[in-house]
């Protein structure tokens, strides 16, 4: 039975004694220790060893006050912030013992709101042994964090001196923590390539379909009456591309990375459209045809796969008008040569 099921002129007499260090005696009542906690419970049920009409529990190792508000906390459920404050260390290795999930969660995210450098060790310790893996894992993201900080802290000395198992487990978190920032800066990275990729095929279509300042349509003059491009903030490099791959004279030996470039945007852009009989971009349905005939290797079919996956991305995640005003990509920049050119290769 719930204590809170009993009226206040309901409750029993006290019928047994908690009895803790120094001999201190907390009287209580055992159906609420029962019902509270099953550890307690076993306890209760089991037959005492001396015969006496007077049914006592020992708690010891912590100090009388500790137990007297996990005592209250087992009636009421409650208990306040100072007196966890106080007391959280304690409570939260009696709720791990007598098992009591309740005050378990309160003592952990008490105690997580109390974590300093000087103490992360000695929580992480406590966290450990008493089974709180949320409270770890914050102690952890602590020390982590400021491991400079916590060389220092008597604590962190006194790990090396007697937990190496422990002082292992920091440094193995810290090294795959320093993996996972790694790996998450490499994949943005390799997003954003992918994203201007995918804002250069757009560029791409747009000048050979509807023309630009210096560069028309397939088969039409540019008008010169137009003003710089408002689309696209490197219209004007890729016209320049485009300009020197239509005259470049070293192109057709393999010796003008220039030309290898546009060459490249140009194969990415044909993998990409789906609508080669229509259109006007250059070479799109050439290079449709060798495909069909020569396969692509795998290395290009996965660019083709995330340049496709950023673009589809690209346009749920931001509005049309949005999407019109992003800053585009920048094809002379150093990251973009050398990833066109890895993939080419």
């Amino acid at each position: 039975m719930s204590p809170n099921n009993f009226d206040a002129g309901e409750m029993p007499e006290f019928d047994i004694q908690i009895i803790t260090s120094g001999g201190h005696r907390i009287p209580a009542h055992s159906t609420v220790l029962a019902s509270a906690s099953s550890v307690l419970e076993s306890i209760l049920v089991r037959p005492q060893k001396k015969r006496s009409s007077e049914k006592t529990i020992r708690i010891l190792g912590v100090p009388c006050d500790a137990v007297s508000v996990f005592v209250q906390f087992l009636s009421s459920f409650k208990c306040t912030e100072g007196q966890m404050k106080k007391h959280g260390i304690h409570l939260l290795a009696l709720s791990h013992v007598y098992l009591v999930p309740q005050l378990k969660q309160r003592c952990t995210k008490g105690l997580a709101e109390q974590l300093t450098i000087e103490n992360a060790v000695d929580m992480l310790q406590l966290a450990r042994l008493c089974d709180a893996p949320d409270l770890y894992l914050k102690c952890l993201k602590l020390i982590s964090t400021n491991f400079k900080k916590v060389e220092k802290s008597e604590g962190w000395k006194f790990l090396l001196d007697h937990d190496p198992q422990l002082e292992l487990e920091i440094l193995q978190f810290m090294d795959e923590a320093d993996s996972r920032k790694k790996r998450t800066r490499r994949h943005r990275r390799e997003q954003n390539l992918y994203l201007q990729l995918s804002e250069a095929m757009d560029c791409i279509e747009h000048i050979c379909t509807e023309g630009c300042t210096s560069v028309g349509p397939c088969g039409e003059e540019p008008c010169t009456k137009k003003l710089p491009c408002s689309k696209f903030k490197t219209c004007q490099g890729v016209q320049l591309l485009i300009r020197h791959f239509a005259t470049c004279k070293r192109r057709v030996n393999g010796g003008c990375l220039r030309c290898k470039r546009m060459w490249q945007l140009l194969r990415l852009h044909s993998s990409i459209c789906d609508q080669p009989d229509e259109c006007r971009v250059p070479l799109c349905r050439q290079f449709k045809e060798k495909v069909q005939r020569k396969g692509d290797d795998g290395l290009w079919k996965s660019l083709v796969e995330k340049v496709v996956s950023a673009r589809a991305l690209s346009s749920l995640s931001l509005p049309k008008r949005k999407r019109e005003e992003e800053p585009k990509m920048n094809l002379h920049h150093h990251q973009v040569r050398s990833f066109l050119t890895t993939q080419c290769h």
